[in-house]
């Protein structure tokens, strides 16, 4: 009876082992198993898959020959925790010792693991073994590596981002002063890019910061940082320079290489940036007030006729105020009411008689006064603004037209300005359409000008644009012609109507037998392409001459009228301009 009984224990202990064991091959988690002398007396599945040893082969084997591990850092052998763990029943203290390592398998390939070390204790709480828990952490641990890159870095360029530019330069500034050495910032901003995310898509926007990322890398050391703070602002730490002209020298190397043209989508794109510059330690002795400065510095670049680069002054500050105080008024203006519109006279240059008006907008500023479009159209194109305005100043313009009309004056041929941001818009063509619905002037009465260098930044586009408001009836023209570098491919394509001929050029006619070579030239051009040829500009009687006798149609400038409040246009209509035109 008893060997039966003891047969039957052995059975069941036998059969326990082995529900235990196929519990164990069916965790995710790798198990191994040791005796008393730190020989492995088990693996699970998962354990074989991870070291490389089948179980029958281990059986027997020192823990540290199949469980072989080194440090995460410094690559030195791990202890073996197991043995600790039975000799001084610590388990924490034996798994503290090294919870994360790297396993080497049996082949040589190496992972990330975390484990755990237990100690086996017998009925009588002796120790009877080990047993060790492992998993593999590597693909965590690389998951963890890049979220780690993408919080420091720029998802689209892979460059550093402001995070980490502000703990380089930190950095940078804790040295150069133990050193007594000097550094640099640079902020680097595209001019206009907007007009390219407006007109060609955000798609080649981004892949033209890419290139830009590219070419600020290849101008600067090793030793220093280009970071893009968002947008198309670029920062770019010199870490050590011996002068400014340093700085300067670097500066040069960055405009030359971004005005290369740049590929993209087999397009040529060219643009340009403007950079602001402060150094340590003359303009600041911290990471935030060398950033301002350099923002500050970058700021007077672009009021200097941008692409360049200016050196932080310290009454950059006021003028900088200046702009920002304009800016945040002009986000007001339009809601205010405090927009108008006068409109300038365009005459003909052989009857003396009326042709049309343009309209150009004023801003009446309730402190400052009126502010003329040079000092603010800017501001509103680099803060988003000037479609809104556009919008606006078409919507006025055509509703003071018709109401010229309906008060007996007649048809008033009118003309207004677009901007690139607005002839890029998506609901361009709907919304001139929507206007001339809405105030009841026809097509033909209106006339669109438009810039040649709007027109070439993306001449395929343009192309089918004009071709689209030419189906609506609109009238076109090509405003600041000779400016634009246009082709004769596409000044033959351009189904416009008028071109405008530069005021830099009519107002040295008399003065300069280049420019009056020139501008009879383009006199010429616009005759034979059938189109009417406007000069801007006409302040003198010898250019009113000058224009008559190379066969201009049309002029415009103070020579005959300044631009004018909608009631004196009126009067100017109604009694005629005095100045002198007809022979």
């Amino acid at each position: 009876m008893r060997m039966m009984m003891d047969g039957r224990t052995t059975e069941a202990m036998v059969l326990e082992n082995e529900v235990a064991n196929v519990t164990l091959d069916s965790i995710g988690e790798a198990v191994l198993r040791t005796d008393v002398q730190g020989k492995v007396t088990y693996l699970n599945r998962k354990a074989e898959e991870m070291t490389g040893w089948r179980r029958e082969e281990a059986r027997g084997r020192p823990m540290t020959d199949v469980l072989q591990l080194i440090e995460s850092v410094g690559g030195l052998a791990v202890g073996n925790a197991a043995g600790i763990a039975i000799q001084e029943d610590q388990a924490t203290k034996a798994t503290a010792e090294c919870t994360n390592c790297i396993l080497v398998r049996r082949d040589g390939f190496q992972c990330g693991i975390e484990r755990k070390v237990t100690p086996i204790q017998g009925q009588d709480g002796s120790v009877t073994g080990a047993v060790v828990a492992f998993h593999d952490v590597s693909a965590a641990q690389a998951k963890s590596l890049e979220m780690s890159h993408l919080a420091h870095h720029d998802a689209l360029t892979d460059l550093p981002n402001r995070v980490l530019f502000n703990d380089r330069l930190t950095q940078a500034i804790a040295l150069a002063k133990r050193q007594s050495k000097r550094l640099a910032v640079m902020f680097v901003d595209l001019d206009h890019f907007k007009k390219i995310n407006d007109s060609l898509g955000h798609d080649v926007g981004d892949k033209l910061l890419q290139s830009v990322a590219g070419r600020l890398i290849a101008c600067v050391r090793r030793s220093d940082t280009v970071s893009r703070l968002g947008g198309d602002e670029f920062v770019v730490l010199l870490a050590q320079v011996e002068h400014a002209e340093d700085a300067a020298h670097s500066a040069r190397k960055i405009l030359r290489a971004l005005a290369a043209p740049h590929i993209i989508d087999k397009k040529s794109l060219d643009i340009n940036v403007s950079i602001g510059v402060s150094t340590y330690p003359n303009d600041g002795d911290d990471a935030e007030g060398l950033m301002n400065r350099a923002d500050n510095a970058m700021y007077e670049a672009k009021e200097n006729g941008r692409n360049n680069c200016q050196f932080f002054r310290h009454e950059m500050h006021a003028r900088l105020a200046e702009r920002q105080s304009l800016e945040a008024d002009l986000r007001c203006a339009l809601g205010r009411n405090e927009f108008l519109l006068h409109y300038q006279p365009k005459l003909s240059l052989q009857t003396g008689e009326i042709t049309g008006v343009e309209a150009l907008i004023r801003w009446l500023h309730p402190q400052r006064g009126m502010i003329y479009p040079a000092q603010f159209v800017s501001i509103a194109e680099d803060c988003g603004l000037i479609v809104p305005i556009g919008q606006w100043v078409l919507l006025e313009a055509c509703k003071q037209a018709q109401t010229w009309r309906d008060s007996g004056l007649g048809v008033v041929p009118l003309s207004v300005n677009v901007s690139a941001a607005e002839f890029g818009a998506k609901d361009f063509l709907s919304g001139v359409r929507a206007v001339l619905i809405a105030t009841g002037v026809e097509p033909q009465h209106l006339e669109l000008e438009l810039t040649e260098s709007v027109l070439m930044r993306d001449a395929e586009a343009a192309v089918l644009n004009l071709l689209k408001l030419k189906a609506m009836g609109v009238q076109l023209a090509i405003d600041d012609f000779g400016t634009g570098y246009s082709s004769f491919t596409y000044l033959r394509r351009f189904p416009s109507d008028a071109l405008k001929l530069h005021q830099s050029f009519v107002q040295q006619i008399t003065a300069d037998l280049a420019d009056a070579a020139i501008v009879s030239a383009m006199i010429n051009l616009g005759r034979s392409l059938n189109q009417r040829v406007i000069a801007e500009g006409v302040e003198t009687r010898e250019q009113v001459k000058f224009l008559q006798l190379h066969g201009c149609g049309e002029g415009q400038g103070y020579y005959f009228s300044p631009p004018v409040a909608a009631e004196q246009a009126r009067k100017l209509f109604e009694e005629g301009i005095q100045a002198g035109v007809v022979h």
